[in-house]
């Protein structure tokens, strides 16, 4: 009996220390400052680039034997009649069109080129990536005043295992890489506004996972 009365005082001395640090764990606060109110008017990227994967119409005036419809491979190069591995990717539709006419004007006199670009992928420095908690995470190309609202409705709104209120947004500010704590929980399902962000090519999301 008396072993068991100094069990149940050890435990009534063990439960209060177990019991702060699952608080502590279930109320951690992301460390990392926080970025300022959207704007919405915010415009980083207005000039697209052609990336692998990107579908290209090419136009090559008066000859339409030579025009068609080709696929930028992964090494960023593309392959058409009279063209054998131009590269493409990085080079917005005007860039590749004049690049074009000079491939071929070895077999063409003064070809005039028109590129028209179909199924956008985007490089990677113009993709938007979301992982975690996400109910889609996903790589999204960055549209010109795109906030963190429009990200999160893109990719299908939040898990319930997620802690948006923990997010984290990792952006690359003058060549280093730099964290920012995000409140999606407030922005997506208390309303408040306040807590949405703008949102920069090249942007991480994290989304963590509740304790519980």
């Amino acid at each position: 009996m008396q072993q068991q009365i100094h069990l149940h005082k050890g435990w009534r001395l063990v439960l209060p220390v177990m019991f702060g640090l699952m608080l502590g764990g279930c109320f951690q606060t992301n460390p990392h400052p926080e970025l300022p109110t959207a704007t919405g008017d915010a415009e980083y990227s207005t000039r697209y680039r052609i990336a692998p994967g990107d579908s290209v119409e090419i136009f090559v005036w008066r000859n339409p034997d030579v025009s068609t419809s080709v696929t930028v491979r992964p090494d960023g190069l593309l392959t058409a009649p009279l063209l054998e591995d131009v590269p493409a990717a990085n080079k917005t539709p005007t860039e590749l069109a004049r690049a074009l006419e000079k491939e071929l004007s070895t077999y063409l006199r003064d070809p005039l080129v028109t590129v028209i670009v179909n199924g956008f992928i985007g490089t990677y420095r113009d993709q938007i990536r979301v992982v975690g908690e996400a109910a889609e995470p996903q790589a999204l190309l960055y549209r010109d005043s795109m906030t963190m609202l429009d990200v999160i409705i893109a990719v299908g709104g939040l898990t319930d295992f997620a802690d948006g209120n923990n997010a984290t947004l990792v952006r690359r500010v003058d060549g280093k890489m730099e964290e920012y704590r995000v409140r999606i929980d407030d922005l997506v399902r208390d309303g408040e506004i306040a807590a949405n962000v703008d949102m920069k090519p090249g942007d991480i999301l994290i989304i963590p996972e509740a304790w519980f």
